[in-house]
């Protein structure tokens, strides 16, 4: 029987695998279903890799995490963003922070990344396995077996970071894990409506979006795009209400405020537009911070002439812009991938490992990191941060069975 495995060649088996050291790594296998490793570390941040993110307090970090946010806890006070960026430059890969926190390494290129892992998996003499995944998983006595394109494997220690992958959730099903159901996370909105067509790359610094029948909110960045609304505050939205969204099949009203500012200031705002520039045109002077198409939009949504100046502006057309502005309801019909980054919530039951270790609850030797768990983060380097965090773990406990 040989000692370790590791099902998946992403982000966590490599980062466990490159932190085994030379004395276990030459006694484990990664066994990875494709032709090359790290897909989603190659095109995460637009093929710079977002590694992580600068939150370096553990109860704070959490927070990002609509599931798994208790479990994390102990898990980042073992290992968290500090200690990635220490990590990584101990390596000689530079790591920066930029302005939203996000962290990058500094050539703004993946492959420093992948490389680097890949350097400290070679030198651990960890033996890696293209193109042979596992067909089947089972307990046996001391360990767990497994069924790859190879042929079948006996090991002592057995570590699933397969990532959000259906077919290998039912092979853990058939060891008696539970697996609470996928559904995507980070998502965007598709909404054809009038007031935003033809109105995509206009962002907005600071909107304000809720879906009331969910009571879900979120005051961030706003971008309106080809099929609707994307920014981080539909991705936020998207995250947090995953579930209950996939319930409702995508069908749901968003209210939007675009001017982080009352509707009762915005009729005061444009009262006083219509006494102190009551000669300018309405359509030509913008008094708002946001683009001027999207100002003219909303005019010709309220039927406003285009002629007009601001005296002309009737109590009733103040009202109708203010609601537009500040309470604007958009009918949200499906929904679209953030990217190439497909992150789903849904998997492995938090109530059947332990945190302390990542070891199953349920089979003996054997451990998880990674999406493979039903733990899910907004973007930002987060989803990364509890692979490497997991994965270290994990490798920690290793070298104390052994």
């Amino acid at each position: 029987m040989e000692k370790i495995a590791i099902i998946g060649g992403g982000a966590a088996g490599y980062f466990l695998a490159a932190n085994l050291g030379k004395e276990l790594g030459k006694h484990t296998v990664i066994f990875e279903q494709a032709q090359s490793p790290l897909q989603k570390v190659r095109i995460s941040g637009g093929g710079r890799c977002n590694v992580t993110h600068a939150c370096f307090d553990p109860l704070d970090l959490v927070e990002f995490y609509p599931r798994g946010k208790k479990e994390l806890l102990s898990v980042f006070y073992q290992f968290q963003p500090g200690d990635t960026m220490a990590w990584f430059d101990e390596r000689g890969v530079a790591l920066k922070i930029e302005e939203d926190n996000r962290i990058f390494p500094v050539s703004n290129s993946s492959m420093s990344i992948i490389e680097c892992l890949m350097k400290e998996v070679d030198k651990n003499n960890v033996r890696v396995q293209f193109s042979d995944g596992v067909k089947s998983i089972k307990k046996i006595e001391g360990g767990v077996e497994l069924e790859t394109n190879s042929g079948f494997h006996q090991f002592e220690q057995v570590i699933v970071t397969t990532g959000s992958t259906p077919k290998f959730w039912k092979n853990l099903k058939t060891l008696g894990h539970k697996i609470v159901e996928p559904v995507p996370s980070l998502f965007t909105f598709n909404c054809k409506d009038p007031r935003i067509d033809g109105l995509m790359g206009i962002s907005f610094e600071q909107a304000e979006v809720k879906i009331k029948s969910e009571k879900l909110d979120a005051e961030v960045p706003i971008l309106i795009t080809h099929w609707g609304f994307s920014g981080p505050a539909i991705l936020r939205l998207s995250a947090w209400g995953a579930l209950a969204l996939h319930q409702l099949k995508y069908q749901f009203d968003v209210e939007i405020n675009f001017v982080q500012q009352s509707k009762e200031e915005v009729i005061e705002l444009l009262m006083n537009k219509k006494s102190k520039d009551a000669k300018k045109s309405i359509f030509k002077y913008n008094p708002f911070d946001f683009p001027k198409r999207f100002w003219h939009s909303i005019l010709n949504y309220c039927k406003i002439n285009e002629h007009l100046v601001f005296a002309d502006l009737s109590k009733k057309h103040i009202e109708a812009i203010a609601t537009e502005l500040t309470e604007a309801i958009y009918k949200v019909n499906g929904k679209s991938i953030f990217k190439d980054e497909f992150v789903t919530a849904g998997g492995v039951d938090l109530k059947e490992v332990n945190f302390q270790t990542m070891e199953s609850k349920v089979v003996p030797h054997l451990y998880f990191a990674g999406e493979v768990l039903n733990i899910d983060a907004i973007t930002g380097g987060f989803n990364f941060q509890a692979c490497w965090s997991e994965a270290y773990i994990i490798s920690n406990k290793l070298k104390e069975i052994y």
